[in-house]
């Protein structure tokens, strides 16, 4: 018997212990077990995937409905703007009329104090050469009442 049949006899001997302690009964159990887990873990990744799926559509939606409040913000931004331009041209105008209405009432006083100066000036000159011209053809107290008459008769026509 050569060394072939004792490595034969070792081996069955072996294979017969590992059965009488139950080995394929452990083996199977621990691969069950193995197999249990890898699928628990395989669940498990599916719901965080789906998970993760839900979540990405979730922020694309909410991207979207950013997008279109963005949008609506800017329009309406558009809309006060120009309406705050129009106002603001409408102001100015107001402005720019109401400046030149004070101007004209302005000038208008200017121009009716100097009507009213150049007259005054006149009556005043005309009531000196009138005095000078009555006082050198008129004597005595006729003169002098005639003299006060026209200058307070030339004050009232001339103002």
């Amino acid at each position: 018997m050569g060394a072939e049949f004792w490595v034969l006899v070792g081996f069955v001997g072996f294979v017969l212990v590992l059965l009488w302690v139950g080995a394929p009964g452990m083996i199977t159990k621990a691969l069950d077990a193995r197999i249990d887990k890898v699928k628990t873990e395989l669940a498990e990744a599916e719901r965080l995937r789906q998970e993760a799926a839900d979540v990405l559509a979730d922020y694309k939606r909410k991207a979207v409905e950013a997008e279109k409040d963005a949008a609506a913000i800017v329009e309406q931004a558009k809309a006060e703007a120009a309406m705050i331009a129009k106002e603001a041209e409408s102001r100015m105008q107001e402005f720019v009329a109401r400046r030149t209405k004070q101007a004209e009432q302005k000038i208008s006083m200017a121009e009716a104090q100097a009507t009213s100066e150049v007259r005054a000036a006149a009556a005043d000159a005309a009531a000196r050469a009138a005095e000078r011209v009555l006082s050198q053809d008129v004597k005595g107290a006729a003169a002098s009442d005639l003299l006060a008459k026209s200058i307070a008769e030339m004050k009232q026509r001339l103002n």
